[in-house]
């Protein structure tokens, strides 16, 4: 996402080269934010590329093209073509508020075990278990409200996904809501669909609580899922506008916003960068007076490597005591830390991960000499993860805010969800009990 201007700022630790498997150094070339091919960013891809630590495998991993794309030399190779200034809200953020040079995930796979992990800091399948679930279900609806014959693989201990059979994608363990639920802080959870690879709480059993519906489906009717996650993204923008944020929110991406390739139809830096104009620029609350960019602190990163080549190897494999091995930690992703409180500039270096965002917020809202979480037995990633995220609101005092440009203003997002549910609920009217959406 950063590679067509590795040096944007001092300190950035970004490559413009880097070796294959033959020892050959190949030099990063840009493409287009939109692409017609992904790389596999499967555990097996992340075994093949770190290469026990060699970081040279990357070229081995397929490609995934799609239609008659026609797949550029070297693809895992590439970074995305700035030219045109799609991707220049990003460096916009980054230049004027934070950066994490190492910020990885905490699994080494993709995208629907690292949302387990946002949320709870496992994708154990439950409390107890050394198993997690690493890879993605092998079809849609996914989680709990998907079909019987849904699967996802787990991994072992070792690394080994083939000794325990694949599960049923609906787990039953601890999450980080349960703390904020048990010490009364309000939460939300922003996603597209209920049942999108992106909603985490929808894999959770005891948040979800699957129904059978009057179409024959399944719903979830938990108290949490009903209540806190919210069905429509851009719907965070309305919550803003009117002063009803919550104390945490998680705000997941549509599929044209979410920069993954074969999906996103580019407009996913305007997006975040709307997000966080929406909020700096919202008029302090009518009754409490609270202006939202005097109090809140914006993480924006992404969930899995994707299967391009980088040069920094994982900071650890597994913990200690032997939590997470053969599954933690991956690669590198980028983590932009937006607040009044931030210094412009600011280049971070401390290793965080996944876990360091829920220990930020696990610290940040624990009562006066006492704490908050950690969430599981003492075993999942966020009681492994220091404060070192604190080091970005160093500011003793608020600064104001410096928007943003894009093309693309937040009341454009507003406005497509607010057409999109008009547009359902005309075609509910039109079709009675006889659609499905």
């Amino acid at each position: 996402m950063f590679g067509s201007n590795p040096n944007f700022e001092p300190g950035v630790d970004i490559a413009t080269s880097g070796l294959n498997s033959k020892g050959e150094t190949i030099p990063l070339l840009p493409m287009p934010l939109e692409t017609c091919f992904d790389l596999d960013h499967s555990h097996l891809a992340y075994v093949t590329a770190y290469d026990n630590g060699k970081m040279d495998g990357a070229d081995k991993n397929k490609t995934m093209p799609f239609g008659g794309c026609v797949v550029p030399p070297n693809p895992q190779y590439r970074y995305v073509d700035n030219s045109t200034g799609i991707v220049q809200p990003y460096f916009d953020i980054a230049k004027q508020y934070g950066w994490a040079n190492r910020m990885y995930q905490t699994n080494q796979g993709p995208s629907y075990s690292a949302h387990q992990f946002f949320l709870a800091g496992t994708s154990a399948p439950t409390t107890y278990s050394k198993l997690f679930v690493s890879g993605n279900p092998i079809k849609e609806p996914f989680g709990c409200t998907g079909p019987p014959d849904n699967t996802v693989t787990v991994i072992d201990p070792d690394g080994d996904e083939s000794t325990n059979p694949p599960i049923f994608p609906c787990f039953e363990h601890p999450t980080l809501t349960d703390v904020l639920n048990d010490a009364g802080i309000t939460w939300k959870y922003y996603s597209e669909l209920f049942d999108s690879l992106f909603n985490a709480p929808n894999s959770i059993r005891h948040m979800c609580e699957a129904k059978e519906n009057q179409n024959g489906g399944l719903d979830c009717t938990g108290r949490d899922f009903v209540n806190n996650d919210v069905i429509g993204s851009h719907l965070v923008l309305k919550d803003i506008k009117e002063c009803k944020l919550a104390q945490v929110s998680w705000v997941t991406p549509t599929n044209q916003e979410s920069d993954h390739p074969r999906m996103t139809d580019g407009r996913g830096p305007a997006w975040v960068a709307s997000l966080v104009n929406a909020l700096g620029t919202n008029p302090a609350c009518a009754g409490t007076g609270e202006e939202y960019w005097k109090d809140t602190a914006i993480f924006i990163t992404w969930d899995d490597w994707g299967g391009f080549y980088d040069h920094v190897k994982p900071f650890r494999q597994g913990q200690p005591n032997g939590w997470g091995r053969g599954f933690t930690y991956g690669f590198r992703v980028p983590l932009l830390v937006v607040s009044a409180y931030t210094p412009a500039g600011f280049v971070d270096n401390a290793e965080h991960d996944s876990g360091s965002l829920l220990k930020f917020i696990e610290t940040n809202f624990a009562p006066p000499g006492k704490q908050l979480g950690p969430i599981g037995p003492g075993t999942y990633a966020d009681a492994y993860a220091d404060d070192s995220l604190q080091a970005y609101f160093a500011l003793n005092s608020p600064r104001p805010f410096q928007p943003i440009h894009v093309n693309f203003y937040f009341r454009f997002f507003l406005r497509e969800e607010e057409d999109k549910g008009r547009r359902v609920f005309e075609e509910m009217a039109r079709c009675g009990m006889g659609c499905w959406f």
